[in-house]
């Protein structure tokens, strides 16, 4: 990874300049990781099995009361 770095008067690095495509990949590494922590979280609480047309109904509801507020 090629990487700049901004400094004060007294050689502190403050910043860090990178490339926007190795930002860009960093980010999107960041969030899959995100995504896989919150499936682990999910997969270790209480799980409940509903058919799809309930889950799509109860999804609704929650989009709607969204929306009123």
């Amino acid at each position: 990874m090629k990487t700049q770095f901004v400094t004060d008067g007294h050689s502190n690095k403050l910043a860090v300049i990178l490339p926007i495509r190795e930002y860009n990949k960093m980010v999107d590494d960041l969030e899959e990781l995100e995504d896989i922590k919150l499936y682990d979280a999910a997969k270790k609480g209480k799980q409940e099995f509903v058919d799809a047309e309930q889950a799509f109904q109860e999804i609704e509801e929650a989009r709607r009361k969204n929306e009123d507020l």
